[in-house]
């Protein structure tokens, strides 16, 4: 059992929280504010081993924390709470773009990515970035599409990716699904991968897809 502090507790958070509590975790889904926290989605709801709190409490007690805030804004809420994330493994599962009529629009780092400006502004926390590249509902469903999707973890830390590919298996992602691409560096790759999203969800509505790597 590992313990999670879930960083936003929006569909994504809520999603992650009972799967991984499911699998037997303690997980605390972390809040900005009570008003969040009371809008959050039902997913979570009857779970003993999910618990709310504060984004400082969520962050400072747990073993491996996952950041589910939004993308164009997790950069500022998360580097904030430096000290808290010291010594943490931190799963990265956003992407930083300015949206366009709700759904996702440029690029808030090209040529970049904000897996590594997280790394960066956190050099005492390993980042792994993994999770970006599908319909939030694939992440803890990928055995509902037709063909096996695939995972990408980028990371400087073999250490922490060999711990997030385990709670990739708990969230039902099969080894063969799973793409160790390398350092943190590679993650501008997968974050970019966003574009295609609102050409494909304009053109067959939301509809749960993933990118595949297939060989």
């Amino acid at each position: 059992m590992t313990s999670i502090g879930i960083l936003g507790a929006g569909r994504v958070g809520t999603r992650l929280a009972g799967r991984l509590a499911a699998a037997g975790h303690q997980v605390v889904l972390g809040s900005r504010s009570p008003q969040e926290r009371t809008a959050a989605p039902p997913e979570d709801v009857g779970s003993p081993r999910i618990s709310h709190a504060d984004q400082q409490t969520a962050a400072r007690t747990a073993d491996v924390v996952i950041n589910a805030t939004p993308g164009d804004s997790s950069l500022e809420r998360l580097g904030g709470l430096r000290a808290e994330l010291a010594g943490k493994i931190l799963v990265d599962v956003s992407n930083a773009t300015r949206d366009a009529d709700g759904l996702p629009g440029e690029l808030c780092y090209p040529g970049g990515s904000l897996a590594e400006r997280l790394q960066a502004a956190l050099p005492d926390t390993r980042v792994v970035k993994t999770l970006n590249t599908m319909v939030f509902t694939v992440m803890t469903a990928p055995e509902s599409l037709a063909t096996p999707p695939t995972v990408f973890v980028s990371g400087d830390d073999a250490h922490a990716k060999r711990a997030v590919t385990r709670l990739l298996g708990d969230l039902g992602w099969q080894p063969a699904w799973i793409e160790d691409l390398g350092d943190i560096g590679t993650a501008r790759a997968t974050e970019a991968m966003i574009l295609v999203v609102p050409h494909v969800l304009r053109r067959h509505g939301f509809r749960p897809f993933a990118v595949s790597l297939t060989r």
